[in-house]
């Protein structure tokens, strides 16, 4: 007899076989560092809800989960509030140990340098990089709260850095800017959960070679190569995100290699 958690679910729950330790999921799961940590947290047992605006779309994402019975692929556009909301209403009652915020947008070169400001773009960077975490943690803080390991996570940047600003001229403005402001709600997310036990961190990728990054590098930098691939980054990520606790989420800004920069 199916229970009461499995009707609510669906297929999408069913795949994925026998109940883990950990649930983990992730936003922004097609490629790059999202990818990467669903394909480490599946390989080690996790139960993985990889997430993404067009899982059908997403070739690699849809042979991870196919080779994984541990691994559910969602649709989950996180600019989208009716979307964060019906995905959370099929998971109610669902436990999630680590909710990872990993979606995030770069924005176009020409719109974020001085000279090129759109206002237009700089909302939706804002929005997909730092509202949206707000938005989906708000949407699964229960799941979260009902869960063992209780942890809430972003993906930042050392960009996002204000005591850094001052050494890094020509970079992208509002890319910055909505790493910054993420850095600062999920410090209050923090705040706000932490008589739940719930930690909240922000944790940085460092520069791993990534489509988001190459774009970077060769926009503002002028230089082709990073000196990490998403496997090494999300190793060490995964590494901080294990060892986690409030202490060290109030720390800064955690780095995959156990470093922390300042706010």
């Amino acid at each position: 007899m199916k229970t009461l958690f499995a009707a609510w679910c669906g297929a999408a729950l069913a795949a994925l076989g026998p109940a883990h330790a950990t649930t983990v999921l992730i936003t922004g799961s097609d490629r790059g560092l999202g990818l990467e940590f669903a394909r480490q947290y599946a390989a080690r047992g996790d139960t993985v809800i990889a997430t993404c605006r067009h899982p059908e779309k997403a070739t690699q994402l849809q042979e991870l989960a196919a080779a994984k019975k541990n691994v559910a692929t969602e649709t989950l556009d996180v600019s989208d509030d009716a979307n964060i909301r019906a995905l959370a209403a099929r998971y109610r009652g669902k436990p999630i140990d680590v909710l990872i915020n990993n979606a995030g947008v770069l924005g176009a070169h020409d719109d974020q340098t001085l000279g090129t400001f759109s206002r237009k773009a700089f909302a939706e960077v804002m929005d997909v990089n730092a509202f949206a975490s707000l938005a989906v943690t708000e949407a699964f803080r229960d799941n979260v709260v009902a869960s063992k390991e209780k942890k809430v996570v972003a993906v930042t940047s050392g960009l996002g850095s204000i005591s850094r600003a001052g050494s890094m001229p020509k970079g992208p403005y509002y890319y910055r800017m909505s790493k910054a402001a993420l850095n600062m709600g999920l410090q209050a997310l923090g705040a706000d959960l932490k008589a739940q036990g719930v930690t909240v961190a922000v944790v940085s990728p460092g520069a791993a070679d990534t489509e988001m990054h190459t774009e970077y590098r060769t926009e503002y930098l002028g230089r082709k190569t990073a000196p990490n691939t998403p496997a090494q980054s999300v190793s060490g990520m995964i590494e901080v995100i294990d060892k986690l606790d409030q202490t060290k989420a109030a720390q800064g800004i955690l780095n995959f290699d156990g470093s922390v920069t300042s706010w």
